[in-house]
């Protein structure tokens, strides 16, 4: 038996998962959870469903859902539960607080970097629509982990077949 692990996905929610969709595209569901109306494609979730269960990726939610996530969200979505949750360090204040209390950075960026560096070489992929966005803050560290695959989905269309193609391709 291999000591190899499974390559760590790390999954976000708004704007991966829950495209922002003023049209319902046909075959998409849609729900509302903690008052908040989700708009997700089922057959993006059934494949990621599928790279988990199957063993080629290992699913952690990386999101502001935190652990709602797999309490509010996992099961609709047709996504399996008792996922691995990242959050940021409740102690730390994030965002503007954050940056007034002199510290500086995205949480998101912290988490991920916690998730390599329990286990320096296992490959990840890190799917977040938020990325591009935070590039200044990403790309020095993204570059010194060639082992770190990231897929930055658009807001407004999510995670695409050609996205999960070209993850699991670089699976």
């Amino acid at each position: 038996m291999s000591s190899i692990r499974a390559p760590i996905l790390l999954l976000d929610v708004d704007g991966v998962l829950n495209a922002v969709q003023p049209e319902l595209p046909e075959g998409w569901e849609r729900g509302t959870f903690n008052g908040y109306v989700l708009s997700w494609d089922p057959t993006i979730t059934a494949r990621l469903r599928e790279l988990h269960e199957s063993g080629r990726v290992e699913i952690q939610w990386l999101t502001t859902w935190t652990e709602n996530a797999d309490q509010l969200l996992a099961e609709p979505m047709g996504l399996p539960r008792r996922l691995r949750t990242r959050a940021a360090d409740r102690a730390a204040p994030t965002g503007f607080a954050g940056r007034l209390a002199g510290l500086s950075g995205w949480w998101k960026l912290a988490a991920a970097r916690e998730a390599v560096e329990e286990e320096p070489g296992r490959r990840v992929v890190w799917v977040d629509d938020d990325l591009a966005e935070q590039a200044a803050d990403t790309d020095d560290w993204l570059a010194a982990n060639p082992h770190v695959l990231v897929i930055a989905p658009d807001l407004f269309s999510g995670l695409t077949h050609a996205q999960l193609d070209a993850i699991e391709a670089w699976l």
